[in-house]
């Protein structure tokens, strides 16, 4: 009962997000004109950037396969594909994206993988995806300051809120990992000042459930201690699959016939959305990601922004959302059928 009303939830959630994003994009624009605009993008360059999208997905599913075999978990690289089409559908239509490790975790236990191998890899992922964004976040206020302030500079203060939560969130998991027991004792201080301010109800099992959660982080380190160079790689892994979407809106740009950006400034340009939207409570950072697209790319892109901002968008997140759409559902039916021939047996 309690999944039903938190995926009716959910979905009502997206559904008010995306109505109210498309009223406060669209609302008093030329929709005439901006169907023009798009119909007449060649749709040759989109394909390299649909391409992409399905890279990206296709990044992490290897990160998966690669890992699981370090606990010697030999599975095809199509069902990791599964598990990692599962995981961005539903990071895409939940606040903050937390609904795409634990449906990952369901359909890894229909592989009879070890819930506390499938923990410590999601973890793994979880850590290192942050962990490149912010380090590109980082990297853009040293390494490129001009270029921050010419493109950005009416977004400063959200792009540092937005590399601030996630340096916050990243330092926060590696406590978390390397230093368990002080962590633990960090949060149950709070748990205790929360409940004596009466902001949440004191409840055992609470503590219990977060004692026993702590397990993952102890386990995560021993991983990360005994497998320095594969951590490595899925750095690197992760490094190359995050490029690749921010690339796609390069794609876009030749697709309207410009020229001028190189694809590095366009590149990084995606990235401060990315910063900027990752940790907000929103499917996909809805709203935000388009209202941050049209101010920074207005001199990349000019009088077509808007149109622009919408082929975007509908790269690298609808596009996402649809390829992985898809494979969800050819793996729910994967797993169904295979359920019905074990019964039939």
């Amino acid at each position: 009962m309690q999944t039903k009303k938190k995926a009716v939830f959910n979905f009502v959630f997206l559904a008010v997000v995306f109505i109210l994003t498309i009223y406060g994009i669209f609302h008093g624009q030329n929709l005439s004109e901006l169907s023009h605009a798009i119909r007449n993008a060649d749709i040759k360059w989109l394909i390299p950037g649909v391409f992409l999208v399905f890279f990206f997905i296709w990044g992490e599913s290897i990160i998966i396969w690669y890992m699981m075999r370090s606990f010697q978990v030999y599975l095809k690289k199509r069902i990791c594909f599964l598990f990692s089409s599962v995981g961005f559908f539903f990071s895409c239509i939940t606040p903050s994206a937390t609904g795409g490790q634990p449906m990952q975790l369901y359909y890894m236990k229909k592989e009879k993988i070890p819930i506390p191998f499938a923990t410590v890899i999601l973890m793994i992922i979880t850590i290192t995806y942050k962990l490149v964004l912010v380090l590109i976040g980082i990297g853009i206020p040293i390494f490129a300051n001009g270029f921050l302030y010419q493109y950005l500079s009416d977004i400063l203060p959200v792009f540092y809120l937005g590399l601030f939560l996630n340096v916050f969130c990243v330092s926060f998991m590696t406590l978390l990992v390397f230093h368990p027991l002080l962590a633990e004792k960090i949060i149950l201080k709070g748990m205790d000042l929360f409940e004596w301010m009466h902001i949440i109800k004191k409840k055992e099992s609470r503590r219990q459930k977060f004692q026993s959660s702590m397990q993952v982080y102890r386990e995560t380190a021993l991983y990360l201690k005994e497998h320095k160079m594969l951590i490595f790689h899925v750095i690197f892994i992760t490094f190359i699959q995050r490029l690749a979407l921010f690339a796609a809106t390069y794609f876009v740009y030749l697709a309207f016939g410009l020229s001028g950006t190189g694809i590095w400034e366009i590149i990084f340009l995606q990235a401060v959305i990315s910063v900027s939207v990752d940790m907000l409570p929103l499917p996909g950072g809805m709203g935000i990601s388009e209202s941050l697209f049209l101010k920074i790319f207005k001199p990349v892109f000019q009088t077509l922004t808007l149109p622009a901002m919408v082929v975007s968008r509908g790269l690298s997140y609808y596009s996402q959302l649809l390829i992985s759409a898809a494979f969800t559902i050819v793996a729910q039916i994967h797993y169904t059928l295979r359920h019905d021939e074990k019964t039939k047996h």
